[in-house]
């Protein structure tokens, strides 16, 4: 009886494994395009996630792989069926099939493709999903919230669709340390003109590690309480997850982008380019638009705990970082200047990088989020400040804002007439003297604006 030709059986078995992969692609298109999107308990974080593995901040290197090594399996049979034809009407060799990888080989695989890159070089991990310039970015808003600001919240999404999103339609995720209402989604729903996703926060990213004194946190709050939240114990939850944890959510693996959008806040202007596409296409990475002084009292030691990190882990500060808007005297001492953070564009690789999440562990075993009250605002802004280059950061100077109770308002007038802006340029805050922007001004090189002066109180 006649027997197939080996090289003709693989190719048969090639098409079942493209057809299987299509119909993958597919099915997970499908659960992709739905307009909503909610992860709202314990059991379905972790099948999205993927807990279990111990390799936070993978899954994009992961995919990366697979393809990788797909493609190549596919070229070494390609190869194979050269040979099959050019010994045509000789016998086929009977090649033993290859060894399948055990899902621990390929998490193994992973691990070791991580470890190639210089964990101290964050821009070269940032690169490594930098999108191509022109093209569409992947990203997103995020805001966290409780059901009871939805009211707040309506009024920050009208803005936003009014100023921008109406136009470039970017994604939106609700994360809630509780389940949100009915309500609250129909609501949000309702007002958000591109997808929208719900995601419920994981307890063990909002709840006291075990290497935390609880009894010593509840004396801080105590001792604390004559300070804006210092007795409050939600506040630091939200500090530390907003430092640690937001951009793990399951809902923001797909993304490399976000724009952090909080309740009861204004955009003032028009924003009629795609800001997203600016920063990714520009190189940037952290993008911002009000600066500010700390409460010390909040932070006593946290620029101790920062500069003893960063001792140990020199190669992780960028050689032309931004040390001088933090520090008047080379780091010996903290100036209390920050990046507010209610209102952040940046690349959701900067925090999923090795460098910032040795730097968050460092700092939240050392227990400041509870012990004192360090807020997420100073946490981002010293770590963007000196593991990135200073020219990877961004003033937004022409978009509007506000936010209890600091406004961003244009100073240009060209761009505060094209834009439709509605603020009042004597109430902008960049150049007075609680602000931090004449320091950031003059620490990134940048030439202040004709007249700023007169903004100064």
């Amino acid at each position: 009886m006649a027997r197939t030709p080996i090289f003709l059986s693989k190719r048969l078995v090639r098409f079942a494994i493209l057809v299987i992969v299509f119909l993958f692609i597919i099915l997970n298109l499908g659960s992709q395009t739905k307009k909503v999107n909610v992860i709202e308990n314990k059991d379905d974080y972790r099948k999205v996630s993927g807990t279990g593995t111990n390799i936070d901040g993978i899954d994009k290197i992961d995919v990366l792989k697979t393809v990788a090594s797909a493609a190549a399996v596919m070229a070494d049979s390609q190869k194979n069926d050269a040979k099959a034809n050019l010994k045509a009407g000789e016998a086929a060799e009977i090649v033993p099939p290859k060894h399948e990888l055990t899902q621990k080989e390929k998490l193994a695989a992973v691990e070791a493709s991580i470890k190639k890159i210089n964990p101290s070089d964050t821009m070269s991990f940032i690169n490594q999903f930098q999108g191509v310039k022109g093209t569409r970015p992947k990203a997103c808003f995020v805001t966290l919230v409780r059901n009871s600001e939805l009211h707040g919240l309506v009024d920050s999404i009208r803005m936003v669709e009014k100023r921008f999103n109406a136009q470039f339609k970017y994604d939106w995720i609700f994360l809630n340390d509780e389940p949100f209402t009915e309500e609250f989604k129909k609501t949000v729903q309702k007002e958000v003109s591109s997808t929208v996703k719900f995601g419920l926060i994981p307890e063990e990213h909002w709840s006291y590690p075990n290497y935390i004194d609880q009894t010593k946190a509840a004396k801080a709050r105590e001792d604390m309480a004559h300070i804006i939240y210092g007795s409050s114990e939600s506040y630091r939850h939200m500090c530390r997850y907003q430092s640690g944890f937001f951009w793990r959510h399951p809902l923001l693996d797909e993304y490399d982008w976000y724009w952090r959008v909080e309740p009861d806040i204004k955009l003032y202007c028009d924003i009629n380019y795609d800001v997203f596409q600016w920063m990714q296409d520009h190189e940037k990475v952290y993008g911002f638009t009000i600066t500010i002084h700390e409460y010390e009292d909040t932070i006593k030691t946290l620029w101790k705990t920062s500069m003893d990190f960063f001792k140990q882990h020199s190669d992780y500060l960028a050689k032309d970082n931004l040390m001088k808007f933090l520090s008047d005297d080379n780091g010996k001492t903290y100036n209390l200047c920050h990046f507010w953070s209610n209102f952040e564009i940046a690349n959701l690789n900067l925090w999923r990088s090795p460098a910032y999440k040795a730097y968050f562990d460092y700092l939240d075993h050392a227990g400041g989020f509870f012990y004192e009250r360090w807020g997420d605002a100073p946490v981002h802004s010293i770590a963007a400040a000196l593991i990135i280059p200073q020219d990877k950061l961004h003033y937004f100077s022409d978009i509007g804002y506000h936010h209890v109770p600091y406004d961003n308002c244009p100073l240009d007038p060209v761009v505060f007439k094209n834009n439709n802006c509605d603020c009042d340029q004597g109430n902008d805050f960049t150049f007075q003297s609680y602000s931090c922007g004449k320091e950031y001004f003059e620490a990134a090189g940048l030439e202040k604006p004709e007249g700023w002066e007169k903004y100064r109180d």
